[in-house]
C-alpha cells in the first residue's frame, strides 16, 4: 500500500514540476482598413475594397465598402466656407470622421477633414484651418 502510495506521490511531482505551456500566439489578422482616411481614398477602390464595394440608391451615400462594423462610405457634399462662399466636393467616411476633396469657384481642390456633427451635416477643416458647414447632397 505504502508503494502504491510513493508512486502517487512520484507522479504526482512530476507532474506538477511540468512547465507551463505558453499559450499559442494569438493569429494576425490582416486588414484593408486604414486607422484615418486620407482625401485620396476617395480617388480609387483597392481590389480589397472591390470586393465588398455596394450601391444603395435608398440612402444617401453614393457607395460603401467594408464588412459591418467597418464600413467606409462615400458621399457628394455641398456647403459653405467660413467667408459664405459655395463648395462642394466628395468624400469618404468612416465612423464619425472622414476626409475628402472640395471645389470652389476659384480653387480647383481644397482637402479636408471632416466630422459629423448632426444627421447629414458635417464640419470640415483644411489643412490651413479654415472651416466649411457641409450637409450630404
Amino acid at each position: 500500500m505504502q508503494k502504491n502510495y510513493l508512486i502517487l506521490l512520484l507522479l504526482f511531482a512530476f507532474y506538477s514540476c511540468k512547465k507551463a505551456a505558453s499559450p499559442p500566439p494569438l493569429p494576425q489578422v490582416n486588414s484593408f482598413y486604414k486607422p484615418v482616411i486620407s482625401a485620396d481614398d476617395r480617388k480609387t477602390i483597392t481590389p480589397e475594397e472591390a470586393r465588398t464595394y455596394h450601391v444603395n440608391k435608398t440612402y444617401q451615400y453614393e457607395y460603401r465598402t467594408g464588412n459591418p462594423g467597418n464600413y467606409e462610405y462615400n458621399y457628394d457634399v455641398k456647403g459653405i466656407n467660413s467667408a459664405g462662399d459655395s463648395v462642394s466636393g466628395n468624400i469618404n467616411v468612416s465612423g464619425k470622421y472622414g476626409a475628402g476633396i472640395l471645389t470652389t469657384d476659384t480653387i480647383p481642390e481644397i482637402e479636408i477633414n471632416t466630422e459629423w456633427i448632426s444627421y447629414g451635416k458635417l464640419k470640415a477643416f483644411d489643412k490651413k484651418g479654415n472651416e466649411y458647414q457641409l450637409i450630404v447632397k
